[in-house]
């Protein structure tokens, strides 16, 4: 079986997909912009070969490097990068190359559309917010009358939080409309919830093999405009109630042979139109891998190999790996450069080291989103979690 990965390298975790692979006996061949001397050993170690790209953001350098490995190696079984920022990218060479494994080009454009993910949610019987596009600004004007402030506003295709907002007053909107856009936005009904996430690998039937239910800051929006520290986890088990608005979307949306995050909120108050204190209302379908270090807390939260079991589900289908062992929630935690901070480095390292299984620095370009330094650890319940977070964030 013939594998092809985009930028194994980056994050510096997602080696291990390719290693999990190559382990199941796949050729792995990866491609990325960063020179091959300059690349990890594992990242070396996890490949049978590795093609330069000067650019990943040039097209026609990536095509030349899968036209050489599907030149040299024959087929080209499968293409992924798990990485939201490369996934219409991603798409469009299934689509030149044949590879029927994963989504086209048009399948994807309707899983990245916040509009067009709507009448998906309404198929699987999971309510959402209202929404409009920022479009006609008459039409614009009537929805927030009829909806009322606050509103929610982001790119209809974005990755992470970049450009969402909460429009506060007729001021705020009028701004936007008067906004010189660079791309097309949506406007929201705003809802007041606790963020979280199901993620789950599914095979090529649609089943499950594994999933996660992950607890977020209630709004990424505001982590980011307002430099917030972040903390969120992932439960050491996965609420029914979630797990199957999660499911219903799953099929709707007729994802198959994919690790998919899914956002939602869970009311903290009634709201009519939507449900009850407690019920899940669904915000968008993320078709990859959640981010960052995400996949390596969730394996710490279930004592599970979360690489282990995608690289199973591509090259057999189905899985034998799961959580063996005691769950835990594991939990991120990050500190921010602009900020000043109570405890040393050393003191969190002596205070919890033994419940500490990663620490470093956040990548330039993940950091307005997960922060700058960060410690992830092990916590048996939710005490231990907060001690944890609190430590590491108290602020000078």
């Amino acid at each position: 079986m013939n594998v092809i990965f985009i930028s194994p390298q980056f994050p510096d975790t997602y080696w291990n997909w390719c290693d999990r692979l190559q382990k199941n006996g796949a050729t792995v061949l990866g491609i990325g912009d960063t020179p091959y001397d300059n690349l990890a050993q594992e990242v070396k170690n996890s490949l049978h070969e590795y093609y330069w790209v000067p650019s990943l953001e040039d097209y026609d350098q990536v095509f030349r490097a899968v036209a050489f490995f599907s030149y040299k190696y024959g087929k080209i079984d499968w293409l992924e990068s798990q990485n939201e920022y490369w996934l219409s990218q991603d798409a469009r060479l299934r689509d030149d190359f044949h590879i029927t494994t994963g989504a086209g080009s048009a399948q994807m454009a309707q899983w990245q559309s916040k509009a067009e993910m709507k009448p998906l949610y309404a198929a699987a019987g999971v309510p959402t917010a209202r929404q409009v596009r920022v479009q006609d600004p008459d039409e614009v004007r009537a929805f927030a009358r009829e909806v009322g402030f606050p509103l929610f506003t982001k790119p209809e295709r974005g990755v992470g939080a970049g450009g969402a907002r909460k429009i506060a007053d007729e001021a705020a909107l009028e701004e936007l409309l008067a906004a010189d856009l660079d791309e097309p936005y949506v406007l929201e009904e705003y809802v007041e919830g606790e963020l979280c996430s199901y993620e789950a690998i599914v095979n090529s039937k649609g089943e499950v093999l594994f999933d996660n239910q992950s607890e977020f800051p209630p709004s990424i929006a505001d982590t980011v405009e307002f430099m917030l520290d972040v903390a969120y986890h992932a439960c050491p088990d996965v609420d029914p109630k979630l797990a199957a608005a999660g499911k219903a979307t799953i099929k709707a949306f007729g994802i198959t042979r994919r690790f998919v995050h899914m956002e939602f909120f869970r009311l903290t108050a009634d709201k009519p139109g939507l449900g009850k204190k407690g019920d899940y209302v669904g915000l968008e379908v993320n078709v990859r891998a959640p981010g960052g270090y995400t996949p390596d807390f969730i394996n710490f939260a279930h004592s599970a190999d979360v690489y282990q079991i995608w690289a199973d589900m591509v090259t057999t289908d189905t899985t034998t790996h799961g959580s063996d062992g005691e769950c835990y929630y594991g939990t991120y935690a990050c500190r921010r450069d602009c900020h000043s901070y109570v405890h040393t480095h050393q003191e969190i390292m002596d205070a919890f080291g033994n419940i500490i299984c990663m620490q470093g620095r956040m990548p330039d370009v993940l950091s307005d989103d997960l922060g700058n330094d960060f410690y992830v650890a092990r916590a048996k319940n939710l005490e231990e979690r907060n001690a944890f977070v609190d430590f590491v964030q108290e602020q000078a």
